[in-house]
């Protein structure tokens, strides 16, 4: 194992003033120990965040640089313990000071801005919400209260501007035990063995999650410690066992490259994450840190002084970032311009870099930390009591933006965490028929979403009646479930409507067995089962995803070889950039046009385009014009009658209010469905 080292004062001292300058982000120190290359990576990591929040379809994949800054962090850390343990310098409490040195300044200042902003141009349903996730970043436990909240009926995340706090949660909720386990394993020598055991059980945890409960994968710290446990790996290595490391730099470098551009290209939000596909960033970054400071590519493209400026400001413009983005969209609404987008991001880089100037930098070189550390903490209780009595408060009615009127239509259609007031007041479980839904909403209902399916849905779903009725089957997700309030009251009464629609699951026949821990799977496989014994006479497919010709016209084969005999392909309905209900309040409060094309999302009346386009209509398989119904040369339909609040068109980006549902289906579907194949 390694040599125990006895280190004079002057050793000592150089040891810990590396510490405070590598926790603190400090670019200038001359310790051995600094690396103007990992500034360099935190520049590429925060880089490829902000370019995803700003412009997502130009870096699907820049979401992973959270997993690179886990790595670096996990590696600097880890390093400064090691170091501190084998010179016998280690301190606990010294070790928390300084954390809280490195991170309150800055999530301090975000903090209240986000809470004054709030207070000018947030309804109480928002500030509410604000409120809760103030209280949660400063307690950081941001990421247990997101898990609580994510699922497929949440609101937005572009609505949620402190959404980006659970990363720092993850790795402070880590460095509560991580240095406590490694004194503690140091004396027994057996920290090798401890990192290598607990990032395998991490990993597995990981990967447990990804077949059963996605949004635990991505924000539960027991599957995301791994990945700083890498970095703590490769610490190790580099210490104690260089050797392993040592041939091949510029291959390492390039190796490392090629992974994380591989990422950012090949990862994208459809893909399940973080799971197996986590370790091309994560080993990408390992790769990179690994070939040294030496190699090609970190010496002249990641310590580039660029590079450098932007890693030493990373932390505060990651924090920046995304509450300037999100309050963009919350106050502007969909109709964000690319060049309203570039003016956030520098707006952001200046936020940025005034916070690193003067107020990060006078707090690490004052002279006063242990009186700044006994402040910091205080301050940050306050804050987020603040946050707390907002959040309880039911975000302050009658005061400031909070005015009547607007927070009433707002909360009718307020559909977030614990309350999902929209579904359950307006009925919407029964006006969708959830039942007949594999997702377990229960579970998602109290905060415990997941993946594994419900064990059984009613017969009534899938059964065929046994006195001659005609029968529909309505198959897809939460696009295909709107349907079938309208088709209800509009098609005659002596047909039956079969129903499977599981939420966020396209149909498809891939699945050739049940599933007890996919929920989609078990949907898909049921929805097979119930084709070929139930027979309906019409199958209605809806989806939000995957509308693509070539889909359709497998999906048709396949239903043609099991007999049936007419089937309708319906299109997708309009979508907002912004929940129409807010576009609402923020830009047609005054007066709200019948009819508007702005905040509409013009891919998706495109893509409704390309099939109407390409489709091979005939009188067995058609395709049903939803979006057409909706959509003129005037604009999409706002609301429907006379009534804003109870004729609006769509709840939130793009599901139908049952008006519309109705209103849809009356104009189109049952039209559609009654008819008979006509060659």
């Amino acid at each position: 194992m390694m040599n125990s080292f006895q280190y004079k004062n002057e050793a000592q001292r150089l040891i810990m003033a590396a510490i405070d300058k590598i926790l603190s982000g400090n670019g200038n120190a001359t310790h051995i120990n600094y690396r103007a290359d990992i500034d360099g990576l935190r520049a590429i990591a925060v880089g490829a965040v902000v370019i995803y929040h700003a412009f997502p379809k130009k870096l699907p994949g820049g979401f992973i640089g959270v997993d690179i800054f886990f790595i670096i962090s996990g590696f600097l850390i880890s390093t400064i313990l090691f170091q501190g343990l084998d010179a016998g310098v280690f301190s606990i409490v010294d070790f928390y000071r300084r954390r809280i040195k490195r991170i309150f300044p800055a999530l301090l200042t975000v903090l209240l801005f986000c809470l004054a902003f709030g207070w000018f141009f947030l309804l109480s349903d928002e500030y509410r919400q604000l409120g809760k996730h103030i209280a949660g970043g400063a307690g950081f436990i941001s990421n247990i209260l997101l898990l609580g909240e994510a699922g497929y009926f949440d609101a937005s995340a572009d609505a949620k501007p402190l959404l980006h706090l659970w990363s720092l949660a993850v790795e402070e909720q880590f460095y509560i035990f991580w240095p406590l386990i490694l004194a503690f394993n140091w004396k027994k020598h057996w920290t090798f063995q401890a990192i290598v055991i607990l990032a395998l059980a991490s990993f597995s945890i990981n990967i447990f999650y990804i077949g059963n409960n996605q949004n635990a994968a991505f924000y539960s710290p027991l599957s995301r410690f791994w990945e700083l446990m890498l970095g703590s790996l490769l610490a190790y290595i580099l210490l104690y066992r260089p050797r392993l490391l040592e041939k091949y730099r510029n291959a390492q470098a390039f190796a490392g490259c090629a992974l994380l551009l591989a990422s950012v290209l090949l990862i994208d939000h459809t893909i399940q994450f973080p799971g197996w596909w986590a370790l091309l960033p994560t080993c990408g970054t390992c790769l990179l840190i690994a070939a040294g400071p030496l190699a090609w590519v970190n010496k002249k493209v990641l310590s580039s002084k660029l590079l450098v400026w932007v890693g030493l400001i990373s932390y505060p413009l990651y924090l920046w970032h995304w509450p300037i983005f999100s309050f963009l969209h919350i106050v502007v609404g969909g109709g964000q311009s690319s060049k309203m987008k570039l003016v956030a991001v520098f707006v952001s880089i200046l936020l940025a870099w005034l916070t690193y100037r003067f107020i990060e930098k006078p707090l690490r070189t004052g002279g006063r930390i242990h009186q700044s550390m006994a402040i910091l903490p205080a301050i940050m209780i306050m804050v987020g009591l603040a946050g707390y009595y907002c959040y309880m408060e039911d975000g302050l009615q009658g005061t400031g933006y909070r005015v009547v009127g607007k927070n009433e239509f707002s909360r009718h259609f307020d559909n977030s965490y614990p309350d999902w007031h929209y579904m359950k007041t307006q009925g919407m479980i029964e006006k969708n028929r959830e039942q007949c839904n594999f997702y377990d909403l229960d579970k998602f209902f109290i905060g415990d979403a997941t993946n594994v399916p419900r064990p059984s849905i009613p017969n009534e779903c899938f059964e065929r009646n046994k006195d001659g009725d005609k029968a529909v089957f309505l198959w897809g997700d939460s696009h295909a479930a709107q349907l079938y309030f309208g088709l209800r009251k509009n098609i005659p009464v002596d047909w039956q409507i079969l129903q499977i629609t599981t939420s966020d699951c396209t149909p498809g026949f891939q699945i050739h067995q049940p599933s007890e821990k996919n929920s989609c799977d078990q949907s898909n496989w049921f929805a097979r089962q119930l084709l070929q014994k139930a027979k309906p006479d019409v199958v209605i497919i809806a989806q939000h995803s995957g509308q693509t010709i070539e889909n359709f016209n497998q999906m048709a084969g396949h239903l043609k070889k099991m007999g049936v005999k007419r089937i309708i392909f319906a299109g997708p309905v309009p979508e907002w950039k912004m929940d129409l209900p807010r576009i609402v309040i923020r830009r047609f409060w005054e007066a709200t046009p019948q009819r508007t094309f702005f905040g509409i999302d013009q891919s998706v009346i495109d893509r409704n385009n390309m099939l109407k386009a390409k489709f091979n209509t005939t009188g067995a398989v058609v395709f049903a014009d939803l979006l057409g119904q909706f959509c003129n040369m005037d604009g999409c339909l706002v609301y429907l009658g006379n009534d804003r609040m109870n004729g609006l068109t769509t709840a939130d980006y793009g599901h139908l209010t049952p008006v519309a549902s109705d209103f849809v289906t009356r104009s189109l579907l049952a039209k559609l469905l009654v008819a008979g194949p006509s060659d």
